[in-house]
């Protein structure tokens, strides 16, 4: 803690009176007894008792800041009417566990104090350096490292009246933050953050690890969090603190994953963000071979010969062309990793200037595929789209065909009706429904607004047909998916509609319930497409995935909605599992005719895209990518569909 400590107080100035600070260090000479008086220790009182005092002396809008270096514990619940009979409470271990006094902080408690910080208008920062899957790698311990974590679940009689708040109100605080569900971040002891920012150490299922840096014994969450923030400065945002973290603690260390939950685009310790951009973080260094790694591969869409920029350490605004330091190109793709060869280094830069955790932007998809469009149109109306087509950022999805070449494959027609409007149909003829307004041929950019739905439409039908095709992949057929209703009690009951879609009424909860069937754990995003043409993350909250064991399932409940002005709908729940952790940020679209995710920087679309461009285009000459896929054995979908009807 003593890191912290100096970087605290040396950044912010910070007053003693305002730094809280508990801790034990060992006495070599009687080591069960801690050198500090009994009322610094970190035990559970103390603990509960400086959470409180934080609370009771911070103001609203001010700054707090939570450290937590040390063992992270399971114990059986104390809330089996919310956990089960045999569930168990995440923890804290506090130093005196030991003791007839000493007991878990447990995960219902600690919630319950961040929600009063967040209820009083703090801003509140959190770091666990601490790993609560129970230690269980500590066999396969890397060499000079050493787990932060116990090995069991620990059932000892303890304790286990709280000092935080009642049973039923920390029942009731952690039912309303994870929405009756299982909303829990990947760290695992702590619900999706709503109002605070945390940086969690590893996984659930991993362990925290410390080791010595210069000379001396660290977690290497803290020594890589405090290393990041002298040298790039605190005017960063979480965002690229975790790429840093990331990359030097997972590609040092694999079994350990720092996590971000909350707020990535905000600066560290600060109220204020920055626009949300899409980058990737150098995760390697390859000198001998002129090359790095970069954390997007084939789940992320990207392509063999793309093109990405990287960005000076700490630069997290990518509008800062200055900032770029070298161009690279994809050699080598993988499920969520890939290998990138330096073509160009810019300005004075030289190979040194690269660091692990920089932030790297798509310049070139490196592939070129597009959808084709049939025309139905007069010349007229065909000159127009032809004059307007090259100024419209996306373009090269679209490549038109003329009405009488009936030869050609195709994926849309388009013609103008007897209302004299734009209407954008299928391959057979069909009118393609909830394409509105209508789109009038006289009306201002009427060419141009056609072009970007043709555009929208083709993103959209790809992400939808993504699928790992490879039948040899190990993990074929191993996430399977089920929509199901509410029984009696907590039971979930399939839509007892085989072969059948099933509709739901407007505003009504459903449920989705996902098994892992494989041997591993995995990592699961679910992303809603729907009847607008918008895809949203739906699950999980404020974090890119969420951690699902081999063997076990992830019940999901879900509220059914409409655009407004719809009456009726299809609604896609698209599920994808991957081995490594990765965001699927790419994929999401905004309704048809809504502004999109504006990239400062970025000259083409976006990787994900082009992979869902290669997967669905049926015209192999446009195809120079083979994506029989390699690293198939580490990524896989599944999905189901419902309608959802306005009840009369």
């Amino acid at each position: 803690m003593t890191l912290v400590e100096e970087y605290l107080k040396k950044s912010y100035n910070l007053k003693d009176e305002h730094l809280l600070k508990l801790t034990s260090t060992n006495d070599p000479n009687n080591p069960n007894q801690p050198l500090e008086d009994s009322s610094l220790w970190p035990s559970y009182k103390n603990m509960v008792a400086k959470f409180k005092q934080i609370t009771e002396m911070a103001r609203p809008n001010d700054r707090v800041y939570i450290h937590y270096s040390g063992h992270g514990g399971r114990t059986p619940t104390n809330y089996p009417d919310l956990k089960g009979d045999q569930g168990v409470d995440e923890t804290l271990v506090p130093n005196d566990l030991g003791t007839n006094d000493g007991q878990h902080l447990r995960d219902l408690e600690l919630a319950q104090l961040l929600q009063n910080m967040v209820k009083k208008g703090l801003i509140v920062t959190v770091v666990l350096d601490s790993c609560h899957s129970g230690g269980a790698s500590r066999d396969e311990e890397k060499s000079g490292y050493y787990v932060r974590g116990l090995d069991i679940i620990d059932t000892t009689p303890r304790p286990t009246e709280s000092l935080v708040a009642s049973p039923d109100k920390l029942m009731q605080t952690w039912d309303n933050l994870t929405a009756g569900g299982r909303n829990v971040t990947a760290a695992g002891l702590l619900p999706q953050p709503k109002g605070y920012t945390l940086l969690a150490a590893c996984q659930d299922n991993e362990s925290a690890y410390e080791t010595t840096f210069e000379g001396q014994r660290h977690g290497a969450m803290t020594y890589w969090l405090i290393n990041s923030l002298k040298k790039l400065g605190s005017q960063i945002t979480y965002q690229s603190l975790h790429n840093r973290l990331l990359a030097n603690i997972n590609s040092d260390n694999n079994k350990q994953t720092p996590m971000l939950h909350g707020e990535g685009d905000r600066l560290f310790l600060n109220s204020e963000g920055t626009s949300y951009q899409l980058a990737v973080p150098v995760m390697n260094i390859d000198a001998a071979k002129n090359r790095v790694q970069l954390k997007v591969g084939e789940a992320t869409g990207v392509s063999k010969g793309a093109e990405f920029v990287i960005y000076s350490p700490g630069i997290s605004d990518l509008s800062q062309t200055d900032k770029r330091v070298a161009v690279v190109q994809i050699t080598e793709v993988c499920a969520v990793d890939s290998w990138a060869e330096i073509k160009q280094l810019l300005e004075e830069n030289t190979f040194e200037n690269i660091e692990k955790g920089a932030s790297s932007l798509l310049l070139n998809p490196g592939v070129k595929l597009v959808r084709k469009v049939r025309l139905l149109l007069t010349d007229s109306d065909f000159s127009e789209l032809e004059n307007i087509k090259s100024t419209v950022q996306g373009h090269h999805y679209i490549e038109f065909v003329s009405g009488d070449r009936v030869g050609d494959d195709f994926a849309y027609q388009v013609r103008v009706n007897e209302s004299g409007e734009y209407e954008i149909l299928n391959k057979v003829g069909e009118p393609i429904s909830n394409i509105r307004p209508a789109l009038k041929v006289d009306e201002p950019e009427a060419a141009e607004t056609l072009m970007k739905r043709l555009v929208h439409l083709a993103k959209y039908q790809t992400i939808l047909q993504l699928n790992n095709n490879d039948p040899a992949s190990t993990l074929a057929g191993k996430i399977k998916v089920e929509l199901c209703k509410a029984g009696v009690g907590r039971e979930l009951i399939p839509f007892d509609e085989p072969g059948n879609i099933p509709t739901v009424d407007v505003d009504e909860y459903a449920y989705i319930r996902i098994r892992n069937e494989s041997s591993q754990t995995l990592n699961i995003t679910v992303l809603a497409i729907q009847p607008d043409w918008s895809i949203v993350q739906l699950h999980p909250s404020g974090s890119g995935y969420e951690i699902l064991e081999g063997g076990k399932e992830l019940p999901l409940r879900f509220n059914t909605s409409l655009p407004e002005g719809y009456t009726e709908g299809d609604d896609i729940l698209k599920v994808f599992a991957t081995v490594t952790g990765t965001s699927f940020d790419w994929l999401q679209l905004p309704a048809l005719d809504q502004p999109k995710i504006e990239i400062t920087g970025k000259s083409a679309s976006n990787p994900l895209e082009e992979l869902f461009s290669a997967i669905a285009n049926d015209d192999s000459s446009e195809k120079n990518v083979t994506r029989a896929v390699f690293a198939s054995d580490e990524w896989t979908t599944e999905q189901v569909k419902l309608v959802v009807k306005e009840s009369l």
